[in-house]
């Protein structure tokens, strides 16, 4: 085996299970600490490399600004996304795919939910933090597009396309939302599932063949929403939403 190779696996090993090296991991720890203790404006960048341990230039390696130590994960699953959205087949529902690209992202929630519902909290308290998230959330949303008005480009679709993408987005975070301000219990995953399950519905092509159902699965109740034709974006995606809580428990 060769020094790089051997190298190379030493550093796969050494990633931790969301796919960050130790230092990238430790600097992530020690941010999210000093931002519970003493508020996020009130932590700068040397606080969070003197507590991890590391010097300036170490933390602008991995991040460019103190927000993006607060998304770490978000280039990658975008990048993941994308890359799972253009791997996709002719003759894959376009709808279906997007859902299916959607599911992706939560793994990034679920897969340390107290990180994730730490963030939750804090981008709820700092509107820096929560126009970065909506910037965050606007890219995975034009990712969705981009690959939805290719796969409509015959029928004249941008329209249709732009109001998919952004109805699938709705039913993801309305869900995750409502998981996160329950502290990460209950099964994230169904909640998702039951929200997306909407837009297949109102959206997907009914020619197409349908997903078969797990074995055991609950049969899903069925929201149709009508919009008239030339109504705002903004208003199309609200009646999603609202649709969606109606057919939801109140958090608790």
């Amino acid at each position: 085996m060769s020094s790089s190779s051997a190298a190379s696996r030493r550093g796969e090993k050494a990633r931790t299970a969301a796919g960050r090296t130790p230092m990238r991991e430790a600097l992530v720890a020690a941010a999210f600490r000093l931002f519970l203790e003493r508020g996020y404006e009130q932590t700068t960048v040397d606080d969070i490399v003197a507590l991890a341990g590391v010097g300036r230039r170490s933390f602008f390696r991995y991040f460019p600004s103190k927000e993006d130590v607060v998304f770490p994960d978000h280039e990658r699953y975008l990048a993941d996304m994308t890359a799972f959205l253009a791997a996709g087949r002719e003759e894959d529902e376009p709808v279906r795919r997007a859902c299916d690209a959607a599911r992706l992202v939560l793994r990034m929630y679920t897969e340390d939910p107290a990180f994730s519902v730490q963030r939750y909290r804090i981008t709820k308290r700092v509107p820096g933090l929560r126009a970065y998230e909506l910037s965050v959330v606007w890219r995975y949303e034009r990712a969705l597009a981009g690959y939805l008005r290719t796969r409509f480009a015959q029928r004249r679709g941008t329209l249709r396309a732009d109001v998919i993408a952004a109805a699938v987005v709705a039913a993801h975070n309305n869900a995750l939302r409502s998981w996160l301000r329950s502290d990460g219990q209950g099964d994230a995953g169904a909640a998702v599932d039951h929200a997306l399950n909407h837009v297949q519905a109102a959206f997907c092509d009914p020619a197409a063949p349908r997903a078969e159902r797990r074995p055991g699965a609950a049969q899903e109740d069925v929201v149709v929403v009508v919009a008239r034709r030339g109504a705002p974006l903004w208003r199309v995606v609200r009646e999603v939403e609202t649709a969606l809580a109606e057919g939801r428990q109140p958090p608790n």
